[in-house]
């Protein structure tokens, strides 16, 4: 098992650049590829980040930058968690040592922002295709010579995404000499789903026709006989070969894209010959390369879920801190949200789960555990599992879909137009709403809020405390008012131990006045309330008074609560761990002028800016949305009306 190395090992330590990679031979590459491992799993068992995908991804980072030109050929990643060993290529071994997923520091995702060698934002699946073909037809439409190469790298989940194939059917009726990387290591976060994963697993048995097919194309193009006029022909010679010795054709040539493979893709040599035999040709190919998640690392390799992101470690004896017992008796929001599923669905058998390619990290797994019938993973197809929860629900299914809130992006038009349109009982978990922490701006679930609060008939709330959730997520599974949206943040509640509660519904549209007060109304939405409360509690100390309501809905709105605030005609502050506008503290601006009432409203919330990378504590300080934020937020809005 790999320990971690006492200094920066030596091949590593004299790559600046890609360029200096190409500086190496080719028997010098695999001792490279060791660098970067032992690298990775000495600086990740201090700074935590995604650790398996990269591992295994080594050698196929390496062989792409031997071969290509880059930063004029285009690397464009799906998603990013394999691109640790790009950034270690590309400049930034020191900096990625030092503040990796830190504030201040580098993303943990690939961002033009920060180098020129990230040609492409990543961090949600499934772009790469639809992005790096745009890419390679600009630089066709603009007549760049030399060529410019571009390369999609996807894995085997994100390739089952739907705009994956919307690419690739562009792709496939468009002149372009796209080359698309398949890299496939049998693995999402969790295992992968459908019928495209299995395909791809057969497709390992015509290993030996097509190890046969790619060494008689090198042999006849060393000879002149293939060369790329005569491309069609051999194309259709080679399809109806294949027909007649496989029963079934392989997806990717049945779009007309050559498909080379499958081949080992953590055999550095290997990979840099394909690279180089394949990447001068014209029209789009597709290279599959079998990888292994958390190559290198024993530990890894054996459990690659558990792998995926493992926190800090000790690199020798691969003991993950999260293995610790916990302490503090606090439960993870997602996993109350679990037990509390599994709980209805036991009173309720209409009760369903939908999760895509997240059962473990949105807990909808342990309800897959005992109903594994009524979980449905549909792998990295947001939009398709809000519609299919949909269809569920209009044939009397109550589905519950458990969706990170940056993901349930993705969905917006299906969420409007096949579940809110008709009114069905659908209710969208969304996990991780707020502020996240180190994954950054593409993960934060900044946007829920602004972006569901304009659908019509959707009920929109946000639990202060593991209790209201499970309470909410009651009275959504009893409901006859159509969809509703619960949003619940990433950790632990703050309730030590004492999680649990009866189920009892609640009234939409309440909410709960806290305290009273006389100089200012602060209204809060969700767990934030814990860290309004606070600040109130240290303003009370220097002799204010102030009111505090957790608003529980921020659609609708409690008119009950809203009425109270405006007949005291106190300057109003609303506070939400979510994007400020078009929030909840606009809804209550709103409400306010629509009902003639004229009172000064502060809202604090996130800014109209991504949030960088950093720990939630830093973000909230720098959003102003911690206790000391809300206390200055609160103070100034006093002081101006004295």
């Amino acid at each position: 098992m790999p320990t971690a190395p006492n200094n920066m090992p030596n091949l590593l330590s004299a790559i600046e650049s890609p360029a200096d990679v190409r500086r190496l031979s080719v028997d010098q590459l695999p001792a490279l590829c060791a660098d970067i491992r032992a690298f990775l799993i000495e600086s990740l068992s201090r700074n935590p980040g995604h650790f398996a995908s990269g591992m295994g991804a080594v050698e196929l980072t390496v062989a792409l930058h031997y071969v290509f030109n880059t930063p004029y050929d285009r690397i464009v990643w799906d998603v990013g968690h394999q691109a640790y060993p790009h950034k270690l290529l590309t400049g930034r071994r020191d900096a990625f040592a030092r503040g990796n997923r830190r504030l201040d520091g580098i993303s943990g995702f690939p961002t033009p922002a920060e180098s020129e060698y990230d040609t492409f934002s990543a961090g949600h699946a499934s772009n790469s295709i639809s992005a790096a073909l745009g890419m390679a037809l600009a630089s066709s439409l603009k007549g760049e010579s030399p060529r410019r190469n571009v390369v999609a790298v996807i894995g085997d989940a994100s390739i089952s995404g739907g705009l994956a194939f919307e690419g690739l059917n562009n792709a496939a009726n468009t002149p372009n000499n796209l080359l698309i990387i398949l890299n496939d290591n049998d693995m999402s976060i969790d295992a992968n789903v459908g019928s495209l994963n299995s395909h791809l697993a057969r497709l390992t048995t015509s290993q030996g026709y097509n190890n046969f097919r790619y060494k008689a194309y090198r042999t006849l193009r060393d000879l002149n006989i293939v060369n790329e006029r005569r491309k069609g022909a051999i194309m259709r010679f080679n399809n109806s070969l294949k027909s007649l010795i496989h029963r079934s054709q392989n997806i990717f040539e049945g779009l007309n894209i050559r498909y080379f493979g499958p081949f080992d893709g953590n055999d550095v040599a290997s990979v840099v010959r394909v690279l180089s035999d394949i990447k001068d040709m014209d029209g789009p190919r597709i290279l599959h390369l079998h990888t292994v998640k958390g190559k290198g690392y024993a530990p890894a390799e054996a459990n690659p879920a558990a792998w995926h992101a493992p926190g800090r470690f000790d690199p020798a004896t691969g003991r993950r801190e999260e293995e610790a017992p916990a302490t503090d008796g606090r439960m993870k929001y997602q996993d109350v949200f679990g037990h509390t599923l599994l709980e209805l669905a036991r009173q309720d058998s209409s009760i369903v789960a939908v999760t895509a390619a997240m059962a473990s990290g949105t807990s909808v797994s342990i309800m897959q555990r005992e109903m594994p019938h009524r979980v449905f993973d549909v792998g990295i197809s947001e939009g398709h599992a809000v519609t299919f929860a949909g269809g569920l629900a209009k044939d009397g299914m109550r589905p519950f879909v458990a969706i990170y809130s940056s993901f349930l992006q993705r969905a917006y038009d299906h969420i409007i137009h096949d579940v809110a349109l008709p009114g069905l009982p659908v209710t969208f978990c969304i996990d991780r709403a707020g502020i996240v922490g180190e994954d950054g701006p593409t993960h934060h679930g900044a946007f829920d809020v602004a972006y569901l609060r304009t659908v019509p008939g959707l009920t929109i709330a946000a639990p202060r405390d593991e209790h209201w959730l499970r309470r909410l997520m009651h009275t959504a599974a009893t409901s006859s008012e159509g969809p509703m949206a619960i949003r619940y943040p990433r950790g632990k509640g703050r309730m030590d131990g004492g999680w649990d509660c009866p189920l009892q519904p609640v009234s939409i549209g309440r909410g709960e006045r806290l305290r009273d007060g006389s100089e200012a109304s602060v209204l809060t939405l969700g767990t934030i309330a814990a860290e309004a409360a606070a600040a109130i509690d240290s303003l009370e100390q220097k002799g204010h008074s102030i009111a505090h309501y957790d608003m529980v809905f921020a659609k609708p709105l409690d008119d009950e609560i809203m009425h109270e605030v405006a007949a005291k005609g106190l300057p109003v502050i609303t506070v939400e761990d979510g994007i400020a506008n078009g929030g909840m503290g606009s809804a209550v601006a709103e409400w306010l002028a629509d009902h003639g009432y004229s009172l000064p409203v502060r809202r604090v919330g996130l800014p109209d800016a991504f949030i960088p990378q950093g720990t939630p504590a830093q973000l909230a300080a720098l959003c102003g949305t911690d206790a000391a934020g809300i206390e200055r937020a609160i103070a100034e809005t006093i002081n101006r009306q004295h």
